[in-house]
């Protein structure tokens, strides 16, 4: 198994609506349902704490804020998405290899 950095954000729509979650630079589109929240989840490679697409090197994710939608810039090799106690939402889309590694 590979040596990985993990980072976790929590998401939390404090709102009456659901609230759009877009993770780029995967253009992935998920929506949270009002009074929820969920986790982004990124890995990168262990190391000198590189990150690659961030503004800050060290920094694993940058967010934008919308009224009605979110941006999650997830800065790692792969991400999903998961509740706050590790349980991946539709865990056979992703395909990265730290959130499973027996696969």
């Amino acid at each position: 198994m590979c040596a990985v950095r993990v980072a976790r954000l929590v998401v939390h729509n404090d709102g009456e609506e659901p609230l759009e979650l877009t993770v780029e630079p995967w253009a992935e589109i998920h929506e949270i349902p009002p009074k929820e929240a969920c986790v982004v989840v990124t890995h990168a490679p262990a190391g000198d704490g590189d990150r690659p697409s961030t503004s800050y090197e060290d920094e694993p994710f940058e967010v934008d804020h919308r009224p009605d939608s979110v941006t999650v810039w997830a800065n790692g090799h792969c991400f999903h998405i998961c509740d706050r106690e590790g349980n991946e939402f539709y865990p056979d889309d992703y395909g990265c290899p730290a959130a499973n590694p027996a696969s």
